[in-house]
């Protein structure tokens, strides 16, 4: 039991609102020591930990970067381009997104969705598009916007991850039928992943579209 003392000295540390670095490598350091592991081994481990697991807080350095990005205009220069392009809709604006994340899911091409295309570009180039037949829009619609843009993300990422046949899920998914006796390669998972892919992207682009009909007539009335 003495051996999970690290978990104790990160619950102590979160509650006393310790520095939460200090605290998880103490929490390491404490658990290599009851482990019988010297010094040398214990920041060894630590090392090869972080750099095997340094990609996951590049997602985070992101973050401040895009929100420079909207506090010097992102947003407002999204929304300009997207005026200049006048037959351009909401929906023909998230039919591209779509059409563009399952390209990068092909291509394994790494895209933070939300956090970094959808919140500062797809959302504010799609509410633009929705002011061509407009003045301005509604309340309803802006959010409706907002949900169709999450979708069209949601969309693309999920039917588009499987394309690309060295991913981890088309990998997982062929393994684990080939251990209950199919026999099948990640390109058949692809093929088959692509035919949903393409189901998907036409449902959605009449999704889109009849909702552009949808704001076209209430904004006639």
């Amino acid at each position: 039991m003495i051996k999970l003392i690290g978990i104790l000295i990160v619950v102590i540390g979160f509650i006393l609102k310790i520095d939460t670095l200090f605290t998880v490598l103490l929490a390491g350091v404490a658990t290599g020591i009851v482990a019988g592991l010297d010094f040398n081994q214990i920041f060894t481990i630590l090392g090869d930990s972080f750099v095997s697991n340094r990609g996951v807080s590049l997602f985070i350095l992101t973050l401040p970067v895009i929100g420079v990005l909207e506090r010097y205009g992102l947003k407002q220069r999204a929304v300009s381009l997207i005026e200049k392009l006048k037959r351009l809709t909401t929906g023909k604006v998230l039919t591209i997104y779509m059409i563009a994340r399952q390209i990068a899911g092909a291509l394994s091409i790494r895209m933070s969705g939300h956090p970094q295309f959808v919140r500062p570009l797809v959302n504010p180039m799609a509410q633009a598009a929705g002011l061509s037949n407009s003045d301005e829009l509604k309340e309803s619609d802006e959010e409706a916007i907002k949900a169709l843009s999450a979708a069209s993300e949601n969309y693309g990422n999920f039917y588009g991850q499987n394309l690309f046949a060295g991913s981890s899920g088309v990998l997982l998914i062929a393994s684990t039928l080939t251990q209950f006796g199919y026999n099948v390669t990640g390109l058949n998972i692809v093929k088959a992943s692509t035919i949903m892919a393409v189901i998907a992207l036409v449902v959605a682009t009449i999704q889109f579209t009849l909702y552009d009909k949808k704001l076209n007539k209430s904004h006639k009335k």
